[in-house]
C-alpha cells in the first residue's frame, strides 16, 4: 500500500510512518515544518524516517492549493492519513486565523486532492475536543457534538462535516478519528507532559489549570498508531439500516465513519503529575491556576465501537507510558 501522511514530521505522523514502513508499506510524507514549536524536534523525527527505505518527503503546506493539486497529480496514493493541522486549544484563542487556514482551507485542499486523485480511503484526525460542552461520560461517537467551546474544536467538527459531504457527493470513503490526549516519546513540547517534565527538572513552577481538578483520558502514542493503522486498513462503508428519521451521528448512508481512540481510563491530572514525579525522582512546584477559556474539566472515551469493529482497545497505563516518555526525554536531551 502507498500511503500519504500529511504532517509527517509531527508527533503522530512520524510514529505512524515508522510503523507503516516496518510492515512494508510505502510512505510519502508532507509537512510545512512550521515554527509552532521547535523545528529541530520535527527535523529529528524526519531524520529517522529518511534513513528508511520506502520513505519519501516533500516540504509542502496544505494551504497551498496548487501545490497540493500537483502532488496528487504526480503521485498515486491508496490511502491518505491526514494529520497536518494547527493544533492546540489555547493557541486557537490567540491566533484564530491559523486554524481557519490550516484546518479548514487546508483540509478542503486535501479533500479535493483525494477526490481527483482516486484515493480509496481518506482517514483524518479529529479530536476529543469536538465533544465541547457535553458532560455525559464516557463520550460516545453516537452523541451529538454541536456545542464546541473553542475554535479548534469547531474546525475539527467542521472537518467531519466536510468529509461527510465528499463521502455523499463523490463516494469517497472517509474515516474520522477523535484522538484523546495523546502522549509519549517524541511528543509535542506544547503538551502538558513535556512542559511538566521540563519544569520539574528545572525546578520552576508548572502551570496546573483548574487548581488541578482536571481529568483526562491520556492515550499512549503506540495505542493511537495501532488504532490509526486498523482504521486505514478498513475503509468506511455505508451503514445498512441508517435512518434519516433517527440519524446516528457516528455512521451514515454514505461511506463515512467516526471513531474515538482513547484509553477509556480517565486519570486525574494530579495523579498524572504524581506518576511523573516518581519517574523523575523530584517533586513538582505547582502554579495552581483557574480553568482556561476553551478548556473542559473532564474527558473519557467510549471505545466500544473501536473494539467491536476494528478489533482494538488501547491498554497502556499512564505508569508505563510516562516512564517511557521520561526515558526518551532524558536520552534525547542528554540528561542521563
Amino acid at each position: 500500500m502507498n500511503v500519504l501522511i500529511t504532517g509527517v514530521a509531527g508527533f503522530i505522523g512520524a510514529a505512524l510512518a515508522q510503523r507503516l514502513l516496518e510492515r512494508g508499506d510505502g510512505v510519502f510524507g508532507i509537512d510545512n515544518l512550521n515554527a509552532y514549536y521547535d523545528v529541530s524536534l520535527k527535523e529529528a523525527r524526519l531524520s529517522q524516517l529518511r534513513a528508511r527505505p520506502g520513505f519519501s518527503f516533500q516540504k509542502l503546506d496544505i494551504v497551498d492549493r496548487d501545490g497540493v493539486a500537483r502532488l496528487f497529480r504526480s503521485q498515486r496514493f491508496d490511502a491518505v492519513m491526514h494529520l497536518a493541522a494547527q493544533a492546540g486549544v489555547r493557541y486557537s484563542i490567540e491566533n484564530p486565523g491559523a486554524y481557519i487556514d490550516s484546518n479548514l482551507v487546508g483540509f478542503g485542499n486535501i479533500l479535493e486532492g483525494c477526490r481527483h486523485g482516486g484515493v480509496a480511503h481518506l482517514v483524518f484526525a479529529s479530536s476529543s475536543s469536538v465533544y465541547g460542552a457535553n458532560t455525559m461520560l464516557p463520550f460516545s461517537e453516537h452523541d451529538n457534538v454541536d456545542h464546541p467551546v473553542s475554535l479548534y474544536a469547531a474546525t475539527k467538527k467542521a472537518n467531519e462535516l466536510m468529509a461527510h459531504s465528499y463521502a455523499h457527493l463523490y463516494r469517497l470513503p472517509c474515516t474520522g478519528l477523535r484522538f484523546f490526549t495523546v502522549y509519549g516519546p517524541w511528543g509535542r513540547p506544547d503538551m502538558a507532559l513535556f512542559k511538566f517534565t521540563k519544569g520539574i527538572l528545572e525546578g520552576v513552577p508548572i502551570p496546573v489549570f483548574n487548581q488541578g481538578r482536571m481529568v483526562r483520558d491520556f492515550t499512549y502514542i503506540d495505542d493511537i498508531v495501532e488504532g490509526v493503522i486498523r482504521a486505514i486498513d478498513r475503509p468506511a462503508c455505508p451503514r445498512e439500516g441508517w435512518s434519516g428519521e433517527k440519524p446516528d451521528p457516528a455512521t451514515s448512508y454514505a461511506p463515512w465513519r467516526v471513531y474515538n481512540i482513547g484509553n477509556n481510563q480517565p486519570v486525574e491530572l494530579m495523579r498524572y503529575i504524581n506518576v511523573l514525579e516518581q519517574c523523575l525522582g523530584r517533586k513538582a512546584k505547582l502554579d495552581l491556576l483557574p480553568m482556561q477559556a476553551g478548556d473542559v474539566q473532564a474527558t473519557c472515551a467510549n471505545v466500544d465501537d473501536l473494539a467491536l469493529e476494528l478489533g482494538f482497545k488501547p491498554r497502556t497505563s499512564v505508569e508505563t507510558g510516562v516512564t517511557r516518555f521520561v526515558e526518551w526525554y532524558m536520552q534525547y536531551f542528554k540528561l542521563s
